[in-house]
């Protein structure tokens, strides 16, 4: 097994915890620590209890991941229409 080869696994997101961290529960039951990437601290992807999510994790320790991908939600937009409202003030 080469050393960039990571494991994915679809899961679900149980708790949010502080300082970034999430408690996932991986289809086969498993439950991991896992943390968002870069690029969805970047884009400022928000991801709640409930969220269906990928997840990376290498082979050397299977306790821990990193959520790389959150799947949208089947039942409409969880987080509003994704166009920003600006407020202005009037004078």
């Amino acid at each position: 097994m080469a050393k960039e080869e990571l494991l994915e696994f679809e899961g679900t997101v149980t708790e949010v915890l502080p300082d970034g961290n999430f408690r996932v529960t991986l289809d086969n039951d498993h439950q991991i620590l896992a943390y968002a990437a870069g690029k969805m601290r970047k884009f400022r992807i928000r991801t709640i209890a409930g969220d269906r999510v990928r997840v990376e994790m290498t082979p050397y320790d299977l306790d821990k991941g990193r959520i790389n991908f959150r799947h949208k939600a089947e039942g409409g937009s969880a987080g509003g229409t994704g166009q920003r409202r600006q407020q202005f003030k009037r004078r």
